[in-house]
């Protein structure tokens, strides 16, 4: 890949990059790709998610789907999350991933520990109707009419 005369002394260096606080967020799937498990036994839905609203927009959020694995468990839980999807982007009988794209919905987030470091797992789907805001989300104008 060419880097067309890239200069690193023009451009801010990426900082480090830390789990989001719990709560719920305003996203979209952008992208969705099957993928085969590491074991080589089954396939999953890798699916990206961006924050769209909020102090985090723009952030990141990974959900696997185990929609194809010898577990008959974890397919159970990835239909049960792959229709939570479809109810929350109000897209009933998809025929490919990518219609669940570009479509705002809420993702409910919880952070756990991964080899000593704090992760991300969307741990629910809903639709943004009924989803709560997201942490750092309030205005400074979300106050009562009457507390002035």
């Amino acid at each position: 890949m060419q880097l067309n005369n890239f200069d690193a002394n023009t451009v801010q260096p990426a900082g480090e990059f830390t789990a989001l606080p719990e709560g719920t967020y305003v996203v979209c799937i952008t992208d969705s790709e099957e993928r085969e498990t590491k074991s080589g036994n089954g396939h999953y839905l890798q699916m990206t998610l961006e924050v769209i609203d909020g102090d985090f927009e723009g952030r990141l959020l990974w959900a696997r789907l185990n929609l194809d694995n010898p577990s008959a468990k974890a397919v159970q839980i990835a239909k049960g999350q792959l229709s939570a999807i479809c109810r929350a982007v109000e897209v009933m009988i998809p025929q490919d991933s990518s219609e669940l794209h570009d479509i705002p919905l809420c993702v409910k987030v919880k952070q756990r520990e991964y080899e000593g470091t704090m992760r991300n797992e969307v741990a629910a789907f809903k639709p943004v109707s009924t989803a709560e805001k997201a942490p750092g989300n309030v205005s400074v104008n979300d106050s009562a009419p009457w507390a002035k």
